[in-house]
Formats: structure tokens, C-alpha cells, sequence
């Protein structure tokens, strides 16, 4: 089963869950925004992605645009970040057990979903 990172106000994060509905795939929703992920969780899906820290980040995200631009802080600390402030992770991102990946473009999305 996939289970998929996922925030309802995100186009994308719904776009990939009305893609795998529609083709019938089965999954489970994290909404990362009500359930927040750990900093073990986060490092667990870096780990899946085969990324570092500033691979999930949304530089877009009006909270970092305000608080974080220009600040250099370690990967351990962005973690931290990021676990505090789940607006901040790229979303949506897909898990299949030891594999994930970052579902933006849905082309990214039904390649993962196709090869699985």
C-alpha cells in the first residue's frame, strides 16, 4: 500500500490522491498538517528519498519567505524546523515501502505508481 504525505490544501497533494483513487490504486492519507511528523519520521522519509533536508523544503512557503530566507542552519536543525512547521515540506510525498518520492509533477506520480 502507498501512503501519501499529504496536505488538503495543496493542488498537488490532491491531484495525486484523485489519481491513485481514480485508478484504484490503494493508499493511505497522512495529512501532515493535523498529524505532524516527527523528527524521526522526517528522517526516515529523507532516507526513502534518497535526499537531504533542502530536497522537501518549500521555499515558496510564505513562513519561510518570512522567517527563513538567508538563514544557514544545519540539516538537523531544519528537521527540527520542519517537524514544528509542517507547511514548510514539499508535498505530496509518496511511500512504498523502502522507496518515496516527491509528487510534483503527477508524471512523478504514475511513474512510481506504474513501477511498483
Amino acid at each position: 500500500m502507498i501512503k501519501i504525505l499529504y496536505n488538503g490544501n495543496c493542488s498537488k497533494s490532491n491531484a495525486a490522491l484523485e489519481y491513485l483513487a481514480q485508478n484504484n490504486i490503494p493508499f493511505e492519507i497522512i495529512d501532515i498538517i493535523k498529524d505532524p511528523l516527527s523528527v524521526l519520521e522526517i528522517k526516515t522519509v529523507l532516507k526513502k528519498l534518497g535526499k537531504d533536508v533542502s530536497y522537501i523544503i518549500r521555499a515558496t512557503d510564505k513562513l519561510y519567505t518570512d522567517n527563513f530566507v538567508g538563514k544557514h542552519l544545519s540539516d538537523e536543525a531544519w528537521i527540527e524546523v520542519l517537524s514544528k512547521n509542517p507547511s514548510l515540506i514539499q508535498r505530496p510525498i509518496l511511500i512504498k515501502g523502502s522507496e518515496a518520492i516527491l509528487g510534483r509533477p503527477l508524471e512523478n506520480v504514475k511513474s512510481f505508481v506504474e513501477n511498483k
